[in-house]
């Protein structure tokens, strides 16, 4: 909707849902079972409340961005990593909480590391991580480069028996392996990419859907739990 004439001077022109809302549970179950066609908030279930009940709004002014899409997911994740993010972690005033993993430090060897965030539990061997989010678990071998990428990790730890057996049977383990080039893209949680991978996403690829990975914008999302033998290019 149109905003007034206060905040259009500051080139806010319009209002958009944030998608939350608080409803009285009775209501909510009411107003659900009146018509069980009509599920969409936005659309259906809202309208109809604004017209049967006494509905108000919250004019929100803090930090918000529409994460819809691959390019603003990605760019709202890799904006953490400025010197002070449009989304501040590390504002004690507005502090942030999470799933509590009891995971170890990260450990990081032999890296260069600029503008870079790294969850807890990740152990990181590259030549550099630069531009990236690093999420918990990630594993990142040898003279591997990574840039302007979100790696989101893994939900587990290989034993070192099983990383011994896959190693012996020339399998990918959890993780980035050895010599890789990783630029401009999203790896999902749990994927294999083996040694000497290039994945260089950017305007040159057209957008697709494949098996393991798709192309979005010019980024390259490596789909969950997906395998990328050693060697592979992107």
């Amino acid at each position: 909707s149109d905003t007034g004439a206060e905040m259009q001077g500051e080139g806010r022109n319009f209002l958009a849902s944030m998608g939350i809302y608080v409803f009285n549970r009775e209501y909510l179950i009411n107003i659900l079972n009146e018509n069980e066609e009509e599920k969409d908030f936005g659309k259906e279930i809202l309208p109809r409340a604004i017209e049967q009940s006494r509905v108000l709004s919250y004019q929100y002014e803090g930090y918000w961005t529409d994460i819809g899409n691959i390019s603003s997911f990605f760019e709202a994740n890799l904006g953490l990593t400025d010197e002070i993010p449009k989304f501040n972690m590390f504002d004690s005033n507005h502090t942030i909480f999470t799933r509590a993993r009891m995971l170890p430090p990260s450990k990081i060897s032999g890296t260069t590391l600029e503008k870079a965030i790294i969850a807890e539990g990740c152990i990181v061997q590259a030549s550099r991580v630069e531009h990236a989010v690093l999420g918990i678990r990630a594993r990142i071998g040898k003279h591997t480069v990574v840039t302007n990428a979100y790696i989101m990790g893994s939900d587990r730890y290989q034993t070192l028996e099983e990383i011994q057996s896959e190693t012996n049977k020339g399998n990918s383990l959890i993780g980035i392996g050895d010599r890789c080039y990783i630029n401009n893209a999203i790896i999902d949680k749990n994927c294999r990419i083996g040694n000497d991978v290039k994945i260089n996403g950017g305007p040159h690829l057209e957008d697709g859907d494949h098996e393991l990975y798709a192309v979005k914008d010019g980024i390259v999302v490596v789909k969950k739990g997906a395998i990328l033998p050693s060697g592979t290019v992107i």
